[in-house]
């Protein structure tokens, strides 16, 4: 963990050249140069330029011009400077790393918790207008990434490497999002809905599959049961309190949409996840920021879904002529203003609270997809499903009565952390790797 360089002496008292430094260990990340400028006829204070961790630290000392001479005469080796960086221990991956994939996944699952509650709460005065709340994500999205994209870039943050990375795979990704809303909303307006959760733990299903596939993911075997319990527990949770409403009474077809909806999901993911490890190859190593991802993906996402406007309107059962009139009545919705006045009753409180815990959500899972994994990241939302059913029980303001917790729920939620444990259950000499929480 420590890196020596040599003392070097040069005649020219202020021009620093930049010289290439080899560390005595692979693992190092601590590089020192010490320059020590002075004349042959008299003597000078030294310059000491120290590099560490790409900190660039100048300090004066007080050194004897000719001292690297006398060693010289005397047969013995030039100072070296050793020393240990605090910042290699902290990126070698240790406690620090899986601390941090700890907290990213405790933020993702209680975001992923005030994502649900709060949608339903927004649909409150926007009962009449889903299909606005829908595209006010989608287009609103643009605006704020692009922004926040915009200042990053201006402190540093963001890089023209970062930029000039190719555009192809995030076009993918705003592809692969818009036919998954335009095939998640198609089912979703047919089936029950108690049918959608249970249908959507086929996405940890494809999140397997497709990782296995192309990220040449292999999972051991209590990592693919504890998915299986996972699964089963948010199956058990919700199907308990399901009531009447089957699948076949909606036909197969529509079942098999949703599906594949959350295989274009699952496929989005694990493109994202993709698109993070060829960066850190072209740029030697740097990381790609989170929001050049989400900036341009969900700008190509727009563009697609304008494109399919007219089908989804429909879908909606808005007649694409009515689009226009039905886009303005429900911003006066969501603004509660003019002829919509008193009739949206918490707008635009709810609806905004909805869009901003909504987008930490996405930046959240973004951020421990980046540091772990798309199956980590399915599985910090899939936990997410049943503390949702259990804060529907709760007396929130704006839905009534609070409905009752199903029969199965304990039971539910026992199976789903028991699948949790047995998942991130992982043995020592076999930590390395593979696909646990931390990797």
């Amino acid at each position: 963990m420590s890196a020596c360089c040599r003392r070097l002496t040069s005649p020219a008292a202020a021009v620093v050249h930049h010289i290439p430094l080899r560390t005595s260990s692979s693992s190092s990340s601590t590089n020192c140069l010490q320059v020590n400028h002075r004349k042959s006829w008299r003597r000078r204070d030294a310059v000491e330029v120290v590099l560490r961790s790409r900190r660039l630290l100048i300090e004066a000392a007080a050194a004897g011009g000719r001292e690297e001479d006398v060693l010289k005469k005397k047969g013995k080796p030039p100072p070296r400077c050793c020393s240990l960086d605090r910042d290699a221990v902290v990126a070698g991956g240790g406690v620090d790393r899986r601390t941090e994939v700890v907290i990213a996944t405790v933020a993702t699952v209680v975001l992923g918790v005030g994502n649900r509650v709060l949608y339903k709460l927004a649909l409150v005065p926007l009962k009449h207008y889903p299909f606005f709340l829908a595209q006010l994500a989608t287009f609103g999205y643009v605006i704020v990434y692009f922004s926040i994209l915009y200042l990053r870039y201006q402190a540093g943050k963001v890089t023209d490497e970062m930029l000039s990375l190719p555009k192809l795979p995030l076009i993918a990704i705003g592809l692969l999002e818009a036919l998954a809303a335009a095939s998640g909303m198609a089912s979703g307006a047919v089936l029950p809905g108690a049918a959608i959760p249970i249908l959507s733990q086929s996405f940890l299903v494809w999140q397997l599959g497709l990782s296995y596939i192309f990220l040449k993911r292999k999972y051991r075997f209590n990592q693919l049961f504890g998915c299986f319990l996972v699964a089963a527990g948010v199956v058990v949770t919700v199907a308990s309190g399901s009531g009447p409403g089957s699948l076949m009474t909606t036909g197969l077809f529509w079942s098999i949409l949703m599906i594949i909806s959350f295989f274009l999901q699952a496929a989005d993911t694990v493109m994202k996840e993709i698109i993070f490890l060829d960066a850190a190859k072209r740029l030697k190593g740097g990381s790609m920021d989170l929001f050049v991802v989400n900036s341009f993906g969900s700008a190509y996402q727009a563009v697609f879904i304008c494109l399919l406007l007219p089908f989804l309107s429909n879908l909606w059962g808005i007649p694409f002529s009515q689009l226009p009139s039905y886009l303005k009545d429900g911003a006066a919705c969501f603004l509660n203003t003019g002829a919509m006045l008193n009739r949206c009753n918490g707008a635009p409180l709810l609806p905004l609270l909805f869009v901003i815990v909504n987008m930490g959500f996405n930046i959240s899972l973004l951020h421990l997809l980046k540091i772990s994994s798309a199956v980590v990241s399915c599985l910090a939302s899939t936990v997410s499903v049943p503390i949702s059913v259990y804060f529907f029980t709760l007396p929130l303001p704006y839905l009534g009565v609070a409905s009752s917790l199903p029969p199965g729920f304990v039971t539910g939620a026992i199976v789903l952390v028991a699948g949790l444990v047995i998942y991130l259950w992982t043995p020592a000499s076999n930590s390395s790797s593979s696909p646990s929480l931390v990797n």
